[in-house]
């Protein structure tokens, strides 16, 4: 089935079984659709009650990305068939998106991520999921949802709030890129190990006894990478977001959040991350930079099961919103780059539109059971 958009296997090792699934869609730089998140729901759950697999690695197709997201292409279509109401597509996609996610998030075997190349969206939502995160030099991650009115979703909201000073904020906010250091940093990854190791990973993986008992397992997979971590070490890129910390928490030290869209938007410097980040908001979406920062503020304390539920609530609400059309069409379907924001400014957004989007839009959550 190498045809598949999720390529399984079960891969003897010497003992016990490592899973191997692979996101194999290149064309789309392995853009998850419907089809995909519903293959590996089912392959978890088969693999999560086989008491001969010991592991699972995850890992993309190609030498450009891990994933760059969710198909928004697919979802702009299902938004647009029926403005204003429900969109049957888009609507269940995320819903079953995010019960996978929350499926990986408390997995109780290793899951180990290969986040090789453009990381984004739902690919991010796969990787931060896993319990063994690895970036590699050409990792490339963003939350760049601000520019087609979108929000960092998929569990978004609960590490960026978990991430140093103010850095989960002004990444939303912006969806500046960042590395793999910077990926370590900020808690979203745990090692980085050059991509050429990869092979010989997966073959000391392989050369594993396996335990029957998890927490022997992590440590297996633990002293797999670790060496491959240390060999690696002088390779990994240098970080964005830790030397830029104090400017980032002293940006987003604002009396309100218009405030802080000022201070990002009227930045002044020749600092190129910096400036690509200030253009990224005031080119954005001012309806979905208040949106972005409510739902962080407003889950800050929650647990992770009350994060995904609220996550589910927002972006049902933003589908059937016109703003999300928009911001697609503009960036990925006509791509002129030139979108019709509904308001010129976050001051614009009369407060009852902005508390539209967080209100139940059906009577029972569809991650109520989680």
């Amino acid at each position: 089935m190498t045809n598949a958009p999720v390529i399984f296997a079960e891969l003897p090792a010497a003992s016990g079984k490592i899973g191997h699934a692979t996101l194999s869609v290149e064309a789309t730089l392995n853009s998850l659709t419907l089809e995909m998140v519903d293959l590996l729901q089912a392959r978890l759950d088969h693999w999560r009650n086989d008491d001969s697999m010991a592991a699972i690695v995850i890992d993309g197709a190609g030498e450009k990305a891990f994933c760059a997201g969710g198909d928004v292409q697919a979802l702009h279509a299902s938004a647009v068939k029926t403005p204003g109401g429900p969109c049957e597509y888009a609507e269940a996609f995320f819903a079953r998106e995010y019960r996978m996610n929350y499926t990986l998030h408390t997995y109780p075997k290793p899951i180990i991520c290969w986040g090789h190349g453009i990381v984004m969206g739902g690919g991010l939502g796969v990787m931060a999921g896993c319990t063994h995160r690895v970036v590699t030099e050409k990792t490339r991650i963003a939350m760049p949802e601000v520019t087609i009115a979108l929000f960092p979703d998929v569990g978004g909201t609960w590490f960026l709030n978990h991430m140093p000073g103010s850095t989960g904020r002004f990444l939303a906010l912006t969806g500046a890129s960042i590395n793999a250091a910077d990926a370590i940093y900020c808690g979203i990854a745990d090692r980085f190990i050059s991509h050429e190791h990869k092979a010989r990973v997966m073959e000391q993986l392989l050369a594993q006894a396996w335990s029957t008992r998890t927490a022997e397992n992590h440590a297996l997979v633990r002293g797999v990478l670790r060496p491959f971590a240390g060999q690696s070490a002088e390779a990994c890129p240098a970080g964005q977001v830790e030397p830029h910390l104090s400017v980032i928490n002293s940006l987003c030290d604002g009396d309100s959040i218009h405030a802080v869209i000022d201070n990002i938007i009227g930045v002044q410097t020749q600092d190129a991350w910096l400036s690509r980040a200030s253009e990224s908001l005031a080119h954005g979406s001012a309806l979905a930079a208040l949106w972005i920062d409510r739902q962080l503020v407003d889950n800050r304390h929650h647990s992770l099961k009350e994060v995904f539920q609220s996550e589910i609530q927002l972006v049902t609400n933003i589908v059937r919103h016109p703003e999300f059309a928009e911001g697609v069409r503009a960036l990925l379907i006509d791509k002129d780059r030139n979108p019709q924001w509904q308001y010129n400014t976050s001051r614009d957004v009369p407060a009852e539109v902005l508390d539209g989007f967080f209100t139940a839009p059906w009577p029972t959550n569809p991650l109520a059971d989680l």
